[in-house]
């Protein structure tokens, strides 16, 4: 139990904080409501009026959330195969390489479509 003991006070901690910072700021900050703060924001577009059924979502977003995703699932599998490195061994290292293909096809295809250029 004495292991858990500083997760604990860490997690308190951030409870703690949070909890302190959305009081404060509702306490402390400017109540202006207006029409502008009372609509959704969407990713920096105007928003319009959608058509039934919904509307369409330019192909960026799509190629963004994509983006995040590669570079996340990379780094969640990357991480504890470097820890774990000299145990592994050549299977390892083989697994690893496909994946590293993987990713980078991925990567390539975004960045072929444009994704990582910002207009």
């Amino acid at each position: 139990m004495n292991e858990y003991v500083p997760i604990l006070v860490l997690g308190a901690l951030a409870v703690a904080f949070a909890v302190f910072s959305s009081v404060v700021s509702s306490v402390a900050g400017p109540r202006r409501f207006n029409r502008a703060k009372l609509e959704a924001y969407e990713c920096g577009i105007q928003p319009t009026p959608q058509p039934v059924g919904g509307g369409r979502f330019p192909v960026k977003f799509y190629l963004t959330a994509m983006l995040f995703i590669i570079f996340g699932i990379e780094i969640l599998f990357l991480y504890p195969w470097a820890v774990h490195f000299d145990q592994l061994g050549v299977f390892g290292l083989a697994a690893m390489a496909l994946f590293v293909v993987n990713v980078s096809v991925a990567y390539a295809y975004e960045w072929r479509r444009g994704g990582l250029s910002w207009d």
